[in-house]
């Protein structure tokens, strides 16, 4: 899906969203590295696993390069840098913040140094980056001094000729990566080549120990710096999206908003568990018999990520209903072909319901359709008219039921 946003100096930026089947699990970023694009191999196989992992992902061209405006000569890290962020708004206004940024190259030093600008961030990537901006300045060579003494100079990369300015490398020597590596309020993966010759192994080192827990790193052992060779790309891929997918929409939300409780919560398999996980503000993760989904409120109270609680109810109550019906429907050699529940609820004044206890005030009024198809008899649609009744949770939600609450520490 091809799309455009404005980015640094309202130049706009030509972008690939891609996304899953059906509705994506999380949103990623993914950020190119120095004079590539957003077409890139190591980008485009990297976003097909995510997007595998039900995870949507945007790769963009920065200003002045691929599809998008500009003039790259006028751009630089700082540029850049306001790039990732802008990419980071289109997701949040259009479709939804991102919980992961995957950078390559000097892409990977530009989503650190915008991180802190991301409150949705939960998980980021490096890909043989540099643990300073200035690290740039080594592809220039020689020529470092010509751009120095006269303002700018060609320089050729990968197979081009780009002008480079003198602001670019006075921007470049006066980021302050170190101190954003140790602010970061999220979880990192370092991935770097051993034998990388653009970048060398050291400064995954030194990204990895500047940075707090948690933190993981990944060797690709034999691996050039643009990951050419195809199964260095698919091993990178699908390692990034394994660990990606843990943080992107797991059950802790980011560490500067997430409760302690929420932080923790693991599920045992026989508890449903709900913990809060943004980023939209009332989104939550729910985690029951062995399954993840999101449940949330619709706008504008919320960004409606997932049902609304109300809606779990009567999802509830239907789904028994219909696997009910279709349990005695089965045993009862009843000619069924197919069912459906429609369900929907209202607050109605007590006087008005017939069969409640309470004639005073007002009450919940649940009214629930069966669509029966099959050849039928007029008994055979009796009987399961009365087993529908007889479901489990109807039972449930029609008798006494208590609820007992404790509070208890994080990861109780």
């Amino acid at each position: 899906m091809k799309i455009e946003f404005s980015g640094s100096g309202n130049h706009m930026l030509a972008a690939n969203l891609e996304l899953p089947a059906g509705t994506p699990a999380a949103f990623a970023l993914f950020a190119h590295c120095f004079t590539c694009s957003k077409d890139s191999f190591a980008a485009s196989r990297i976003s097909k696993a995510l997007v595998n992992y039900r995870i949507a992902v945007l790769r963009f061209d920065f200003t002045g390069l691929g599809g998008s405006d500009g003039d790259f000569s006028n751009t630089n890290f700082s540029s850049n840098v306001e790039d990732v962020v802008a990419a980071t708004e289109y997701l949040r206004d259009n479709h939804r913040a991102p919980t992961l940024l995957i950078g390559h190259s000097l892409g990977g030093a530009a989503i650190l140094a915008a991180a802190h600008q991301v409150p949705s961030a939960r998980a980021l990537v490096t890909i043989g980056s540099p643990s300073d901006p200035s690290h740039v300045a080594n592809l220039f060579g020689g020529t470092t001094a010509t751009i120095v003494r006269e303002g700018e100079a060609q320089v050729h990369l990968g197979g081009r000729d780009f002008t480079i300015r003198k602001q670019l490398l006075d921007d470049i020597a006066a980021q302050s990566q170190s101190g954003r590596l140790r602010d970061l309020d999220a979880a990192l993966l370092v991935v770097h080549s051993p034998s990388d010759q653009i970048v060398g192994i050291d400064n995954a080192r030194e990204i990895f120990d500047a940075a707090t827990h948690p933190k993981s790193f990944i060797a690709l052992d034999g691996a050039d710096h643009m990951l050419s060779n195809r199964g260095d790309a698919e091993f990178a891929a699908s390692v990034i999206a394994a660990w990606g997918a843990r943080y992107a929409f797991g059950p802790s939300a980011p560490r500067s908003t997430a409760t302690a409780s929420a932080a923790s919560v693991t599920s045992d398999g026989k508890s449903v568990v709900v913990a809060e996980s943004g980023p939209a503000r009332y989104e939550q993760r729910v985690f029951a018999s062995g399954h993840e989904f999101a449940a949330d409120e619709p706008a504008p109270l919320s960004e409606n990520h997932g049902p609304a609680p109300y809606d779990f109810v009567l999802a509830g109550l239907g789904s028994c209903t219909s696997i009910t019906v279709r349990m005695y429907a089965n045993r009862k050699k009843i000619p069924l072909d197919g069912l459906s529940v429609r369900l929907t609820r209202e607050r109605i004044d007590a006087a008005e319901c017939d069969h409640c206890s309470s004639s005073e005030g007002m009450v919940e009024h649940i009214t629930r359709e069966l669509a029966l198809d099959g050849d039928l008899s007029d008994q055979q649609r009796e009987s399961l008219l009365a087993i529908a009744n007889r479901c489990p949770v109807h039972l449930t939600l029609e008798g006494e039921i208590s609820i007992s609450t404790r509070v208890t520490m994080a990861g109780g």
